[in-house]
């Protein structure tokens, strides 16, 4: 419980980069999720997977089946060809909150114009066994992470609550 007696929601970043995943390069982008998602009281675990649509769509399910709520995806939004987490993401969502990613985009261009080709995407995983979960998948780089992040930060309680039909009677 917080401070609030409130349970954390549980949270799951995943760090996608065949890079990083290798040891050729450090993980920039998830290290700045994680604490940021720390920082809204969720608790959160963490995975790097490569740039393979089989090990993204793994970690993504092994990170709902063990309860994450909330999953947010680092790297592979770009237009490279081994760029596959949008498509991993859109294959499992139930259903896209495009708003999101639009404004992530419009948050992105104060800082630079390639946030214009990055192809964030936002979802929800709707499953009769479980309970729903939000994935996000934000670009790798530190900075499109703050942005992410800045953009549905402090709403993550309410999107959750909002898929487990809270105001819905």
């Amino acid at each position: 419980m917080d401070e609030g007696g409130v349970s954390p929601l549980p949270a799951a970043v995943i760090t996608v980069s065949d890079e990083v995943a290798t040891g050729r390069d450090a993980d920039r982008g998830g290290p700045v999720a994680a604490g940021l998602l720390r920082e809204l009281g969720l608790s959160v675990t963490s995975a790097v997977v490569g740039d393979d649509p089989a090990a993204i769509r793994g970690a993504i399910v092994a990170a709902t089946a063990a309860g994450a709520r909330v999953v947010v995806t680092c790297g592979g939004t770009g237009l490279g060809p081994r760029d596959n987490t949008t498509a991993v993401v859109r294959d499992l969502v139930s259903f896209e909150i495009p708003g999101i990613a639009e404004e992530i985009r419009r948050r992105g261009l104060q800082h630079t114009p390639q946030a214009l080709v990055s192809r964030e995407v936002a979802g929800a995983i709707v499953r009769p066994d479980r309970p729903p979960v939000f994935v996000l998948a934000a670009p790798g780089s530190r900075g499109g992470v703050r942005d992410a992040l800045g953009v549905v930060g402090e709403s993550l309680r309410y999107i959750i609550e909002q898929l487990d039909g809270a105001g819905h009677a």
